[in-house]
């Protein structure tokens, strides 16, 4: 992957471009020259959010990772709560709304964040031009969306040293004739550097896109990976997230080459218990076609005691998301 994909741009907060130019945008002709014009000249698409950190002592082993995608995040405290009871001190998040009507016009990563006690970093993966689907409508709260925002987040009880945004294609998958969506963007990753006690870790929150095949989510692992290396060197690595794996076979995940390129560059693969699957009915993926599995963890240098599922239902019965959480037990630095 070239470095113009990875965004080092930071601030400490991100806003969405005004009504105006949102409408003229969801008016283009969707052809691959608009939508590559689009997502370069939107600043909202080119940065991380990443305010200030409050300086945290370094990371502890046994160190808890808990990777989850959230389906935008409907229930904020219900979801912390959910992170808290697993003890992480470091968490990828992914498909985290901010500033959408379906969601309360939250900034939902950064919410989960002040529950936690946690920094955070927040990239924007797609500008939404409108509501959300048709059976999100019914949550909204506005007729409009403040921002716009949907995307991936790290959390971590400590600093975030130097955070990004990597970019894992330019290739409008969802800006095209077929494709119901109204939205600018790509698949991305938020990457940064934590101190534990034991030296530099480095964190990365990915989603990959399920609008491709096998090969193209290999295209996307080995991109990641080259920019990982270019960025980090050779510090151990936690890459966690949505890998939207099998969904191209059937749910046959041995199917995605994505796995063994991993291996090759010298990662491990981490999945809780290798037949259960991390998906699930939700308020908004109603009527799934089946279960999948296609949250994992690949890691690099770190010394792995064991990998978990934890269900996204609430005590009281709520599906919090259509994906559960997978946590992963780091014992040390190898």
């Amino acid at each position: 992957m070239s470095l113009d994909l990875v965004k080092p741009a930071q601030t400490a907060a991100l806003s969405g471009p005004p009504q105006q130019e949102r409408d003229r945008l969801a008016t283009l002709e969707r052809t691959e020259a608009n939508h590559a014009a689009a997502l370069a000249g939107l600043a909202c698409l080119q940065r991380v959010e990443a305010p200030a950190t409050v300086p945290g002592a370094p990371l502890a082993f046994p160190l808890t990772v808990a990777t989850w995608n959230l389906e935008r995040c409907y229930a904020v405290e219900k979801s912390a709560a959910r992170i808290a009871e697993q003890g992480a001190g470091l968490v990828l998040l992914s498909e985290v709304d901010n500033g959408m009507a379906r969601t309360g016009q939250r900034h939902t990563s950064r919410d989960v964040a002040a529950e936690l006690g946690m920094n955070y970093a927040f990239g924007v993966e797609f500008l939404e031009l409108e509501l959300g689907a048709e059976v999100e409508l019914e949550f909204c709260t506005d007729d409009f969306n403040r921002h716009g925002f949907h995307g991936n987040a790290l959390l971590a009880h400590t600093s975030l040293q130097a955070p990004v945004m990597i970019r894992l294609e330019a290739h409008g998958h969802w800006f095209t004739p077929e494709t119901p969506a109204k939205r600018i963007g790509t698949r991305c990753a938020i990457a940064a550097a934590v101190m534990t006690e034991a030296g530099p870790l480095y964190a990365v929150s990915v989603h990959l896109e399920n609008r491709g095949d096998a090969t193209y989510r290999e295209t996307q692992v080995r991109g990641l990976i080259d920019a990982i290396d270019q960025l980090a060197g050779d510090i151990p690595v936690i890459i966690g997230g949505d890998l939207n794996t099998g969904l191209a076979d059937n749910g046959d995940f041995e199917k995605e080459t994505l796995f063994a390129h991993a291996s090759d560059r010298g990662f491990e693969r981490h999945g809780g218990p290798i037949g259960q699957m991390t998906t699930r009915p939700s308020r908004v993926s109603r009527n799934p076609r089946g279960t999948w599995k296609l949250d994992w963890f690949l890691t690099r240098g770190v010394e792995v005691t064991s990998s978990r599922i934890v269900t996204s239902v609430a005590p009281d019965g709520e599906v919090l998301s259509d994906h559960d959480m997978v946590v992963l037990e780091v014992a040390g630095l190898k």
